[in-house]
């Protein structure tokens, strides 16, 4: 009879935040209980896209030293859903592995933006975590802006620009925008490719640069405040974790700041009215389920002085770490790294 659930985990991925990754999906694993869960450990290759069924110590997946032949066997979709799952070879014959779940920590580009969730429900495999369109539509920032803006939530002004932008054109809309203004990737994760152009010197390097990491490039208006954020674990009947702040003493929160704090601190709970904390976390649930987000995702908006809340973006796959915000947002409202996974997990249940 069987007593536990096979749930696969990815981890790695063909993405610029492919170490994240391997440091929150280890966290993970280390914190599931073998009891009731089997872990299915999917590595996915960080430049070829190849998956592998990885069986060796979880301490190289934190390492980075996961990838050797002797410890990962290629995997391949199975696209018919009533194996639900992977083909793999043995001995020179096809096999095939059933799952009860998929949980995808691959952060960025080709993890967190719909491309594995499409390929996990092809293959007929429940998905714990944000589905195909939630996670497509909060990964591209500009579709996310519109959509939250139309119902009601303040967002910052931009406006979209694509490869062979004539210069002169988007000088003058950053100059209606004001400087200083935010260019960034339209679908891009932990602050990559994004740079705040104090003036019209820095604009064209800035757009150039964010071209790098997407076809498609947003400048937004700068927002006077601070940054707050919002966990929600759960889908029906979800949980929400106390608001944190982010304290910067210069710049901005970009993928440095995210993974050092060298000059930032995060606070949680946010040192804010519990009124006013209370507005935020109703703002976050209304667009988490605006952008149809389920199972777990970060929400980030702005606090401004006058106490207006802008949203900024939602993670779908946020930083899983011990330290990451996410799960301090989750602690600092009463529940354990260890619990939280066990409500992830549980989630395919329900």
């Amino acid at each position: 009879m069987k007593t536990t659930k096979k749930i696969a985990v990815f981890f790695g991925g063909c993405s610029t935040e492919y170490n994240v990754s391997l440091q929150s999906a280890y966290s993970i694993i280390s914190s599931i209980d073998a009891k009731r869960y089997e872990p299915v450990l999917i590595g996915i290759d960080r430049h070829t896209g190849e998956w592998f069924w990885y069986r060796g110590e979880i301490e190289k997946i934190e390492s980075g030293c996961w990838q050797s032949k002797d410890l990962c066997i290629p995997v391949f979709p199975s696209p018919d859903k009533t194996i639900h799952g992977f083909y793999y070879m043995e001995k020179s014959a096809l096999k095939t592995i059933s799952l009860d779940a998929a949980l995808p920590i691959l952060h960025g580009k080709n993890g967190e933006d719909g491309t594995i969730q499409g390929m996990l429900e092809l293959m007929g495999v429940p998905i714990i975590g944000c589905g195909l369109l939630s996670s497509s539509l909060c990964m591209d920032k500009a579709l996310a802006h519109r959509i939250v803006e139309m119902n009601g939530i303040l967002t910052a002004r931009f406006v979209t620009i694509e490869k062979g932008y004539e210069e002169d054109t988007v000088r003058k809309e950053a100059m209606q925008l004001g400087y200083p203004v935010f260019v960034k990737p339209v679908r891009s994760g932990s602050s990559f490719g994004i740079t705040k152009a104090s003036c019209e010197e820095e604009l064209i390097p800035a757009i150039e640069e964010a071209f790098l990491h997407d076809d498609y490039v947003i400048l937004e208006e700068t927002i006077e405040g601070f940054e707050v954020g919002c966990a929600i674990l759960g889908t029906k009947d979800p949980f929400i974790g106390e608001v944190d702040e982010i304290e910067l003493s210069r710049g901005f929160f970009d993928y440095t700041e995210k993974y050092t704090l060298k000059t930032s601190r995060i606070h949680v709970p946010a040192r804010i009215p519990a009124e006013q904390s209370e507005k935020i976390k109703n703002t976050a649930l209304r667009i988490y389920q605006l952008l149809r987000c389920s199972c777990f995702a970060r929400v980030d908006m702005f606090l401004t002085p006058n106490g207006d809340i802008y949203f900024n973006e939602v993670n779908t796959i946020p930083g899983f770490t011990s330290h990451s915000r996410f799960p301090n947002m989750l602690k600092a409202a009463g529940l354990s790294f260890e619990e939280i996974v066990e409500r992830l997990l549980s989630m395919e249940e329900s």
